[in-house]
Parts: structure tokens; C-alpha cells; sequence
């Protein structure tokens, strides 16, 4: 065995097993040397292994210290139930990994993070992004993909650009993520809306909007919707493409749970799209964590250059450490052990969430092919929502309806969220049964 590959077992020996603390600094090159009595580029190259493996970092002029793997806050025990909180939770993200990406993006970059970038994003982490891209099945050029200040706004760009079948109207699926819909409320934008179940949408119903309306683009969020949870067929997918050729119609394509996908054989709109009429936009806030604000718009040639004039005068360039930290933890291995990681977990919740519906709903419930760690149920219409709402606050349930999910004007359907990104899972079953009693309890409709 080369003795730099035997140093570098024994250190990662020592730190997997815990000998070597989070945060401790390792002895000098020469020190290192001198006590396994080999060359100094021997060490220097097992240091470089071990740095490469992110279990140890360098500083400049100090030295090399170990990386914490876990971030060891203590979780405050909590005795709601909550099934509205859809953020990630804050404890499964790799703190000090991914603390080490930025030092190690400041050591790399320099002085570039600290002058203004390009409204497209850092070039070294928009080749990263078109080759991770592509285990998605969405393959772009380089001048296609946009880095954006998170997926809110590529869409607020893209609401604003005149597109070249110059049209007005933008189409929206009822109901649809809440700050989108509140985006457009906010400008004043002319919307309409299109109904949407678990069953998918009416087809026929998207072809007489299409033919008949003005409409600019069509924003769906073809996998894993929120708020409902569902995604549509192959075949709904195929035909929604289909219908937006046929009339000149952009899709706006929101995958922002594609990394929770277990399904290799489901496929985005745009893996299908030979004729530039699909926008595909990717966030990094459910799989990493909110405050990362980076997302990912891959657009046609024909829109490139409009939003690259409004995304430079809307920000000059999203933020320039953010980009290289994640260029760093992409190109590391980090985020594809952190998306294993937490898609199991959420893939354990899913599968808990829909255990509990099954068991605890007396006319069975519904599990579609692909889950994610939300669902909904459809209320009867006699229901008094607020009540039921704040009957369950009282047993520490948090649930809430999705009013803020519809456009102005369009017929609300009464429907209960349920999200377990946050939720106890020892408690998850407890909580669904809650739900159904009160759902059962005749004290909770309207005579």
C-alpha cells in the first residue's frame, strides 16, 4: 500500500470513529513528517485526499482542522402536531458542511465574490448545474441556464418579459403556489385559472382556453403540485405539450420537488419539448434550505436575452458566495450524499402520511404511484372549516386550508392541506386520527 493512501486510512480511521473531535487542528506537515517518517508531499497528498472527502478543510497560514458532520443543536421537544409547516426542517441540513464550501469558495474565488458577477450566474457553477441537470432528463446548452434568486424570481421575470407570441394572459392551475398567486394579485396581472384535482385536469377544458385565450404562458407544476401533492400522468404530461405546440403557448414548468423523485422513469414536460415552447425551473430551497436563495431557469433561445435585460436590472446578479458555496458542495459529492439522505427521510414521512390516510379514512384513501411528504383532503361542503381548524388547534393539530392557493374570483373548493416536512413522526399517525374524528364529528358542520 502507497504510505500516503495508509496516512490517509488512518486519519479517516480517526475521525469517522470520533478520536479526532469536530474543530480540531492537525499537527503541522512537518510535524506530521517527522512521526510517520515519510516526505512532506506524502503528507501534503493525504491531507489533499482527506481534504477532497470534506473531512478536514484548510485555512490559510493556519493549517487544516476537522469538518463537523453533524450539526449537534439540541431540537426543542415540541408537543404540536404540525401539518402545516412545509420549509425543511432546519436540524437535517449539514450546517458546518456546507460552512466549510463557503470558506473553502472564499480561499478559491477571492476577490471575484466581492465585485459584481453576471445576471446569468457564476459560469464555473452554470456548467456544474447543465451537467446535474441532466439526471433530470433536461439536457441545455450553457446559454440557456439562468442562476436566479430562487425560483420566485425567475418567475416574477418571466411574468414581466414580452414573449414572442406577444401575448397578455397567463394561465395558472386552481389551485397553485400561494406566492405566485399572490405575486400576480399584488401587480395586478391578468390571470386565469384552469381547475385541477387529484385526478389531473380537464384537457378539453385547457384546449378551449388555449384556442380561445390570450394566453401568454401556462404555469403548472407538473410533479409532486403544491399544495395538492399529486403529479400528473405520461400521458397528461404528453398531451399538455401537445396542446401548448398546437397553440402557441408557453409552459412555465415548476420542478421544485425533483429531487424527492423516486420514479427514474418520470420525466419532466421539457425532456419531451422539441419546439422551445417550454420553460423549466428548478429550486435548491426544499432539498438544501430556504435561505440559500438559488434557483435554476433553463429558458429557449428566444427568451435568453429579454431575461437576462430584466434579471440585471432587477439585481445585477444573485448572490455570487451562495453560488460558488453550492458549486463547491455539488461538485464535492456533499449535495448528492445530502439528496440521498433527505430523500429517504421524506420518502419515510410520505409513506407514514399515507399509511396514517389509509387506516384512519373509513372510504380509503387514494396512493398515487409517486408520493411526497404532502397530500390534501377535500372537504365536505357542509363543513365549517374554521372550526374544525381551530377544534384541532386545541388538541395542538395545525392545519390549515389552501384559500390563499386561488386566484381572485375563481370557485374555491374546501380543502385541508397536510405537509409532514416538519412533523413528528412519532406522532404523525396520532395526528391524521385527530383529523378524521373531527371530520366525523357533527358538532363541525353547518345545519
Amino acid at each position: 500500500m502507497l504510505k500516503y493512501v495508509a496516512l490517509f486510512n488512518e486519519f479517516e480511521s480517526l475521525i469517522q470513529n470520533g478520536q479526532l473531535k469536530a474543530g480540531f487542528k492537525l499537527p503541522s506537515i512537518r510535524q506530521l513528517s517527522d512521526k510517520h517518517q515519510c516526505s512532506k508531499s506524502t503528507v501534503l497528498k493525504a491531507l489533499q485526499e482527506l481534504e477532497k472527502r470534506h473531512l478536514i478543510y484548510s485555512v490559510p497560514k493556519s493549517g487544516y482542522y476537522v469538518v463537523q458532520k453533524e450539526f449537534d443543536a439540541k431540537i426543542e421537544p415540541t408537543s404540536e402536531i404540525d401539518f402545516v409547516t412545509s420549509a425543511p426542517a432546519w436540524h437535517q441540513f449539514p450546517y458546518y458542511d456546507f460552512q466549510h464550501c463557503i470558506n473553502k469558495a472564499i480561499d478559491t474565488y477571492q476577490q471575484e465574490l466581492f465585485i459584481y458577477g453576471t445576471p446569468k450566474g457564476l459560469p464555473s457553477l452554470i456548467k456544474v448545474i447543465q451537467k446535474q441537470l441532466e439526471q433530470y432528463q433536461v439536457f441545455a446548452k450553457e446559454e440557456q441556464i439562468f442562476i436566479t434568486s430562487g425560483v420566485q424570481q425567475a418567475l416574477s421575470l418571466l411574468t414581466f418579459i414580452p414573449f414572442p407570441n406577444e401575448r397578455t394572459h397567463i394561465l395558472v392551475e386552481q389551485p397553485s403556489y400561494h406566492l405566485f398567486v399572490e405575486q400576480l394579485k399584488a401587480y395586478k396581472i391578468s390571470v386565469l385559472g384552469i381547475q385541477r384535482t387529484a385526478e389531473g385536469i380537464d384537457l378539453g377544458e385547457l384546449e378551449r382556453i388555449f384556442r380561445s385565450q390570450d394566453i401568454k404562458f401556462f404555469y403548472t407544476m407538473p410533479r409532486f403540485h403544491n399544495p395538492l401533492g399529486t403529479s400528473y400522468s405520461k400521458k397528461d404530461r404528453e398531451e399538455i405539450l401537445k396542446l401548448a405546440v398546437k397553440y402557441g403557448v408557453y409552459i412555465v414548468e415548476d420542478d421544485y420537488l425533483a429531487d424527492f423523485e423516486e420514479n427514474l422513469k418520470v420525466d419532466p414536460i421539457f425532456s419531451a419539448d422539441t419546439h422551445q415552447m417550454v420553460i423549466y425551473l428548478k429550486s435548491f430551497s426544499k432539498i438544501m434550505f430556504p435561505g440559500l436563495r438559488i434557483g435554476v431557469a433553463v429558458l429557449p433561445k428566444s427568451l435568453a436575452d429579454s431575461f437576462q435585460l430584466y434579471k440585471r436590472t432587477a439585481d445585477i446578479d444573485s448572490s455570487m458566495i451562495s453560488q460558488a458555496a453550492l458549486e463547491i458542495y455539488i461538485e464535492s459529492g456533499m449535495f448528492e450524499r445530502h439528496r440521498n439522505k433527505v430523500r429517504l427521510s421524506y420518502l419515510i414521512r410520505a409513506n407514514l402520511l399515507y399509511d396514517a390516510l389509509e387506516k384512519h379514512s373509513t372510504l380509503g384513501f387514494y396512493r398515487p404511484a409517486s408520493i411526497c411528504m404532502n397530500s390534501h383532503l377535500v372537504l365536505p361542503h357542509r363543513l365549517n372549516s374554521d372550526h374544525l381548524i381551530k377544534n384541532l388547534q386545541n388538541q395542538q393539530v395545525l392545519v390549515e386550508t389552501i384559500g390563499q392557493n386561488y386566484i381572485d374570483g375563481f370557485h374555491q373548493e374546501k380543502i385541508l392541506k397536510l405537509n409532514v416536512s416538519n412533523t413528528n413522526i412519532q406522532k404523525l399517525d396520532q395526528g391524521i386520527a385527530f383529523i378524521f374524528k373531527e371530520l366525523n364529528n357533527k358538532q363541525n358542520y353547518y345545519l
